[in-house]
């Protein structure tokens, strides 16, 4: 017998955060197919940002910084 879906979320309240994000990213990629064209789009561009910053040519912002200027403009 399949487990209805209170004993799923029960199961899964278990889990560690990183366990259900996991989980998360499963039932998303199950109901939503990701594209190959935009996911290639997404690679090349986290690939030439990362290269760009290891040339120097785009500086890192602490993650602190960025979180303190959108807490401000709530």
């Amino acid at each position: 017998m399949m487990p209805t879906t209170q004993e799923l979320v029960q199961e899964i309240e278990k889990l560690s955060p990183a366990e259900r994000v996991k989980i998360i990213d499963i039932v998303i990629r199950d109901i939503i197919k990701p594209d190959a064209e935009i996911e290639m789009v997404w690679v090349r561009e986290a690939a030439a940002s990362w290269n760009a910053f290891e040339r120097g040519e785009v500086e890192a912002v602490p993650y602190e910084s960025v979180m303190a200027k959108y807490r401000e403009k709530r």
